[in-house]
């Protein structure tokens, strides 16, 4: 059986690229299909593929600023030629779910979220703060384009897995689909349970407007704490501008090196509204509890509790919630975290349910059965 996995593109290695990673193991003789790949950005497990890459990848500046060719995107990614593979599996964020197969190939998309910058989170990118008025009134026309398409393109896909419940309702809103909810892999035996509490809180994310990291650099230029911040993005140079010097900036680190600021941080922050959201559940697979926006995926990675309705966490509690995306809810959640205690081994615990090994044997049946029923359907 020839298996293609579709991803939207190889350029770091997020929570979306672990997942390709860990569906690289389980099906070690597929061949990869991206819109663009810049060579030693993701693991040596992906790397490793045949990887196939569409015209993005010869257009000018792409390697660094490929999201200007983002209205480019829908075009490139039907025009890989599918017909010798009998299973594709798109790991999707963006347009990755739209490649176009024969009827008889049998398609499940593992859906991070549907195109969040033509739904809910437009004016997160596009809102006046972010861009100019002129390109404001093009990119409307654009998103209007982008957003029809993502919503026509929905019917390729076959089978959907929703990686939360948080994104199994926006399919379910968007396109009009069922999904089954399988959540991303952790490898979480990889993580030791640290008892370190160091003099800094950390933030791991990539450096763009919907995360939010211009919430946690305020609303700490306020509360005077140390504050690590691993990872690079367009916002990069704003935020360090805006930055005072108690918060540090480090790039992109290496997962090893990743595991030791997770051991040595009194918490990590978590300030945007995330699909699911795999940074807390790594930081609580060390044991340290997560102070995060209770909204999104973080309501199902973690336990927690709000500093308006409750004075003290509850026993099984993980971290902390604040309600707004505004500086003085974060900075009463953090002023409630600094008043409780959290137990690190039963915040390591919370994290078995997202083992690797579960994803794995998860996708693996799921992926058996529905093969299995589609191609019976066009042997009959």
């Amino acid at each position: 059986m020839k298996i293609a996995l579709i991803h939207d593109w190889l350029t770091g290695m997020r929570g979306g690229e672990k997942c390709l990673e860990a569906l690289c193991r389980i099906y070690p003789q597929a061949e990869i299909f991206t819109l663009l790949h810049n060579p030693g950005s993701v693991s040596r497990e992906i790397e490793s593929k045949k990887i196939h890459t569409s015209f993005i990848e010869k257009l000018p500046g792409a390697r660094s600023r490929y999201q200007y060719y983002l209205p480019l995107f829908p075009t490139a990614i039907e025009q890989f030629n599918l017909n010798g593979f009998d299973l594709v599996i798109s790991s999707s964020h963006c347009v990755a779910k739209g490649v176009i197969t024969r009827p008889e190939v049998c398609h499940i998309c593992y859906c991070h979220t549907p195109m969040r910058y033509a739904w809910e989170m437009y004016y997160t990118y596009f809102g006046k703060q972010q861009i100019s008025r002129p390109i404001g009134r093009l990119t409307k026309y654009l998103i209007n384009y982008l957003r029809t398409w993502d919503e026509a393109s929905a019917p390729r896909v076959d089978y959907f897995i929703a990686n939360s419940r948080n994104v199994q309702m926006r399919i379910k809103k968007h396109y009009r689909r069922e999904s089954e909810l399988i959540y991303p892999p952790v490898e979480v035996d990889s993580f030791s349970i640290s008892e370190k509490a160091g003099d800094y809180f950390l933030i791991v994310s990539a450096l763009v407007p919907y995360k939010r990291v211009d919430l946690a650099v305020e609303s700490f230029n306020r509360l005077g704490y140390r504050l690590l911040i691993v990872g690079e993005g367009q916002n990069k140079r704003q935020l360090q501008r805006r930055a005072a010097k108690n918060i540090e900036f480090v790039p992109w680190q290496k997962a090893e090196n990743l595991k030791d600021h997770y051991a040595n941080c009194k918490a990590l922050i978590f300030p945007g509204e995330e699909d699911f959201g795999i940074v807390p559940v790594e930081a609580q697979a060390c044991g340290k509890p997560v102070i995060a926006y209770g909204k999104g995926g973080a309501l199902e990675t973690i336990v927690g509790f709000h500093p308006e309705e409750v004075e003290k966490p509850n026993r099984e509690a993980t971290g902390v919630f604040f309600k707004e995306q505004t500086v003085e809810s974060l900075i009463r959640a953090v002023k409630a975290f600094e008043k409780s205690e959290f137990d690190p081994e039963i915040i390591r615990r919370s994290t078995l349910r997202f083992d690797a090994r579960i994803f794995k044997e998860k996708i693996k049946a799921f992926v058996e059965e529905k093969f299995y029923e589609h191609t019976r359907i066009f042997s009959l």
